[in-house]
């Protein structure tokens, strides 16, 4: 049977790249790149700003965006600061989701101081359900001792 089974195989040859083809790429590849960084090593902060900026126009652009200039006012460009810049004791601004965390945690923990002082509506209910139980064991164990009373009378009749 052929490979594929009935209908067969439909997809091509494995090609395998020559050896010789990859060192020579890999050479063109180190070489591009020694020489990039040399430029970079010789050209200027304020070139380097530029430069990125040209980068970011040289790259090739499909569809429309060939054609029409477009402004996005959401899109921001990533700029790396260096360390020297970066204010560590500048607090930092919470993001939404981490003021929301912070807003649950601290009515949760209000709600549960009100709760322990009994001030409320879940606690109060909670209260009366426990006065009504401890009536209800109250009246049970009155019950069982009265019975057990009775028992030991019995008894005690009965051995007489």
């Amino acid at each position: 049977m052929p490979r594929g089974g009935k209908k067969g195989y439909k997809g091509r040859g494995k090609q395998f790249s020559n050896p010789e083809e990859i060192d020579r790429q890999m050479r063109k590849q180190r070489e591009r790149e020694e020489n990039g960084d040399v430029e970079r090593d010789s050209a200027s902060e304020s070139e380097e700003e530029s430069s990125s900026s040209e980068d970011e126009q040289n790259q090739k652009k499909s569809g429309v965006a060939a054609l029409i200039e477009i402004e996005n006012p959401n899109r921001v460009s990533q700029k790396s600061k260096k360390v020297a810049e970066l204010d560590v004791s500048a607090p930092r601004e919470l993001s939404r989701r981490e003021r929301e965390e912070i807003e649950k945690q601290k009515a949760k923990e209000r709600y549960m101081k009100l709760h322990l002082e009994g001030k409320t509506e879940q606690a109060r209910a909670d209260l009366a359900r426990l006065a009504i139980i401890k009536k209800q064991r109250e009246e049970a164990a009155k019950k069982r001792d009265e019975l057990r009373k009775e028992k030991e009378a019995q008894e005690a009749k009965s051995k007489r």
